[in-house]
């Protein structure tokens, strides 16, 4: 079956609220192989909501409909899609029941009942968390209409808990997918490398771009998500082989969950000197579970003098290569490692821009050094090209990433400790 997603909202139109309804949605109907093949938007306009409904009805098997559900004026959606679908709506005594228990021992009004009103013959979807219900019916036309509330704390319980077991009855297949996250090479690089692997019909595998890393999502349709598994992991190992240790993980992992796994696994603790990024990577590595065990101590290094009296970098080095330098950076890595006591210390140093670049040592050029104690390792982070400048919070999760990737790599004894950067 295909899918539309209609959400339902002003507020959504002109960004005041930001839509992840439609996300929520188009994952759980993948999970029983449903196919969103569209998605759209439209404000609190009882004609224009109308016409894409109608419009919905035509093209897609399931219309899925999000917000508008709630008691005040501008909540059209119920009543305009019944509309369109040639149904009456009537009052459902057991929603109503609710919506008083809900409202037991507070001031509430008239309108408040307007959300006990469903469509004729619809199954109801209980609201779990707030007063509006959702519904599920199925047009003279043989299309099945799901209404769900607009804010995420009431539509996701709904969808998951009701909607989707629903749904899930009238589908005899499920999709399953599993993303492989890349850091290191772009996704033009790595389109390259599994151009071949990309044309199959099933299972499937296409690239997607994000801020600083990409992955590659590997799908596959069947009647069980064992079976769709299987169809999968070969597709998934050839992947792999191509792309190596450029691969990080496998769903949802991060760059600093996997750098605090491998730490904890392997028994060793890191601290951090920076300086371009300001506490950044600090930040991420505490945002981990369980990074209290490998985590000794970060430092926020901006001042040279600082850089000299806490990490013991030289004045002669600074002097002589200025705080931007790969000498710098080594400098950093191995005083923080000294101070902290820890295995392993990292060095940032760069220029994160917009401004204080020169010619020489342009906005965007990082260096990043890792110490173990008895080695030191520099990579050297480019700017980008002239034409598409990087902000400077791309240029600090960047440099953040990097060191991470140093982490892993160091960890897992994968090498490419000074690859000169991301390969496009």
């Amino acid at each position: 079956m295909n899918a539309e997603i209609l959400s339902v909202g002003t507020e959504l139109l002109l960004g005041h609220t930001v839509n992840t309804d439609t996300a929520i949605v188009a994952r759980e109907l993948s999970t029983i192989g449903v196919n969103v093949l569209y998605c759209a938007t439209v404000g609190d306009n009882p004609g224009r909501l109308k016409e894409a409904v109608e419009t919905a009805l035509f093209r897609s098997d399931i219309l899925v409909t999000t917000g508008g559900l709630g008691p005040t004026g501008d909540d059209l959606t119920k009543e305009t899609v019944a509309a369109a679908a040639g149904k009456k709506l009537v009052l459902h005594e057991e929603s109503l029941r609710r919506i008083e228990e809900y409202f037991k021992g507070r001031l509430w009004g008239e309108s408040q009942k307007k959300q006990a009103w469903l469509p004729e013959g619809c199954t109801v979807l209980p609201n779990d968390v707030g007063t509006a219900p959702g519904c599920v019916f199925e047009t003279e036309t043989g299309k099945i209409v799901v209404m769900l509330p607009g804010p995420p704390s009431e539509l996701t319980p709904m969808l998951v808990r009701y909607a989707i077991p629903c749904l899930a009855s009238r589908e005899n297949a499920v999709i399953v997918s599993e993303n492989l996250h890349v850091f290191g090479m772009g996704e033009g690089s790595v389109a390259e490398l599994i151009d071949d692997l990309m044309q199959g019909a099933n299972p499937t595998a296409a690239t997607y771009a994000k801020d600083n890393e990409m992955f590659v999502r590997v799908t596959a349709r069947a009647e069980t998500e064992e079976q769709a598994r299987t169809m999968m992991k070969p597709l998934s190992d050839a992947i792999r082989e191509r792309i190596g240790h450029y691969v990080y993980g496998s769903d949802c992992e991060s760059l600093e969950e996997l750098a605090v796994r491998e730490l904890l696994k392997a028994g060793k603790t890191l601290a951090t000197a920076e300086s371009c990024t300001g506490g950044l990577l600090s930040k991420r590595i505490t945002d981990v579970s369980g990074a209290s065990q490998v985590f000794e101590m970060g430092a926020v290094t901006y001042a040279n003098r600082i850089k000299e009296q806490v990490l013991g970098v030289s004045h002669e080095t600074l002097e002589a290569h200025g705080a931007v330098s790969p000498e710098t950076a080594r400098e950093m890595a191995q005083g923080i490692r000294r101070a902290a006591g820890s295995d392993l210390g990292i060095g940032i140093t760069g220029i994160a821009g917009p401004g204080g670049g020169t010619p020489e040592k342009p906005v965007g050029l990082v260096y990043i050094a890792l110490s173990d104690g008895e080695n030191t390792w520099v990579r050297k982070m480019m700017p980008g090209s002239a034409g598409r400048p990087r902000s400077r919070t791309w240029q600090r999760n960047a440099a953040a990433s990097h060191a991470l990737d140093m982490v892993r790599r160091y960890l897992q004894n994968l090498g490419g400790l000074e690859d000169a950067g991301l390969k496009r």
